[in-house]
């Protein structure tokens, strides 16, 4: 989930330094950019279910509810104007399911600008980010012959194999050779209690060393993990690791390999976990504030890490400082603890996933053309007598309720405390 944009020092005298970006934390940041999704006639209601960041942030993919790619220029002048514009839109034949970007994707860079789709009852796609055209399929068929729409997409750190999660498996993709992948199972077998079950949902691959982690969409129980550490090299689980529910989210730390986070539905908090000492509890909850987010959804709510590995946030947004903690003493006994969040500001008015907001609402909420569908025979403002008479009489609406969308915009948020300082200057 990227929410902002800050320019990072890159170069020494001998070129080969980096300099993190540095964020401020004490007050929210500003927002610098708001635009809307290319109008569709036939989808009123139309929003925002995610959206990506290419590698170079020159681009911004975002899957849209009405079946739809759109892809979105961000450009600035000198560092301080922001401005974007919608490039293309990318139909899709049937609902998507997940996307990603190819690693390292450029504009600049023709045989790396491409994403991968996972689109219902479709083949997976490998689609140009320029025109959306095809350039290569890989299939996952069941034992009916019907396609497979994966539930997580990620490539692994070399970039020359695709791993996709569904159901009780996983299948492996060498990029370069389109065609049938490689099933590995997560389960021995459906009725097994082994192994992690269910689909999966999300596969993140540890920056630095040779494993993988998966979670499955399976509630956890107390006899049944549904997070695994797996080996890339040798294709087998390495060990389980304890979850606390129906799986939505995976990442490691980009400075800490070691260090793996997980968000789950229905939950407001986000585990942590320190793969060096005891994998079947926690060492960290990252609780964000109340009324954040609603604790009973099951939304998909992502979370995202800076990469430098010290900043984590979520949800409406909340910011956690991920330096701020002494890390896992080995040689002690393991303490859960409670962080709470540097920063909590509102993005959006309706739920935010990630840069973009937008949800279907059903709270109370009126579509245009509803409020005249009803089937009551007595209006509001009979009296009482008329009232009395018609209390046993059930009213119904003709329409099954719509839902409405109560923001659906595109934010950019900037975190540049020189540009601030300036323009408090100025005033």
């Amino acid at each position: 989930m990227a929410i902002l944009a800050a320019t990072a020092n890159v170069g020494s005298e001998y070129g080969m330094d980096w300099n993190p970006p540095q964020f401020d934390a004490t007050y929210p940041p500003e927002p610098v950019l708001t635009s809307h999704l290319d109008l569709d006639p036939d989808f009123a209601d139309n929003f925002v279910r995610s959206a990506r960041w290419c590698a170079d942030g020159s681009n911004l993919l975002v899957q849209c509810e009405n079946r739809t790619f759109q892809l979105f220029n961000i450009s600035n002048s000198e560092g301080t104007q922001f401005s974007v514009h919608h490039n293309r839109t990318f139909p899709q034949s049937s609902a998507i399911v997940n996307y990603a970007w190819y690693p390292g994707a450029s504009s600049s860079n023709a045989p790396a600008y491409c994403f991968v789709a996972s689109v219902r009852d479709c083949p997976v796609k490998l689609l140009d980010a320029s025109d959306g055209r095809l350039r290569a399929s890989y299939p996952i068929v069941d034992h009916r012959e019907r396609h497979i729409a994966p539930h997580s997409l990620s490539f692994n750190l070399t970039a020359d194999k695709l791993y996709c999660g569904f159901e009780d498996a996983i299948e492996i993709f060498d990029i370069q050779q389109p065609g049938e992948g490689e099933r590995l199972p997560t389960t021995p077998s459906k009725k097994s209690k082994d192994g992690l079950k269910g689909i999966i949902s999300s596969i993140a691959f540890s920056p630095s060393y040779d494993y993988y982690a998966i979670g499955s969409l399976m509630p956890s129980s107390q006899v049944m993990d549904n997070i695994a550490l797996y080996s890339e090299s040798n294709k087998a689980p390495i060990m389980p690791i304890g979850g606390a529910g129906t799986q939505s989210g995976l990442k490691f730390n980009p400075t800490k390999p070691h260090v793996l986070y997980a968000a789950f539905r229905r939950h407001d908090v986000i585990y942590a976990w320190d793969l060096r000492g005891d994998t079947s509890a926690p060492v960290k909850v990252f609780k964000t504030s109340p009324g954040s987010r609603k604790v009973l959804t099951n939304q998909k709510i992502e979370f995202d890490i800076d990469y430098a590995g010290r900043w984590l946030s979520n949800g409406r947004i909340s910011m956690f400082d991920l330096g701020d903690s002494d890390e896992l003493e080995l040689d002690s006994e393991p303490s859960l603890q409670i962080i709470s969040p540097k920063l909590n500001f509102d993005a959006h008015e309706g739920q935010c996933r990630g840069l973009p907001s937008g949800s279907r609402h059903f709270d109370g909420g009126i579509t245009e053309g509803d409020s005249d569908d009803s089937d009551s025979e007595h209006p509001a403002d009979q009296d009482s007598d008329s009232d009395s008479e018609s209390q046993d009489v059930i009213t119904m609406s003709r329409r099954r309720p719509h839902p409405y969308v109560k923001d659906a915009s595109l934010k950019l948020w900037s975190f540049d405390t020189t540009r601030r300082e300036l323009d408090a200057m100025l005033d």
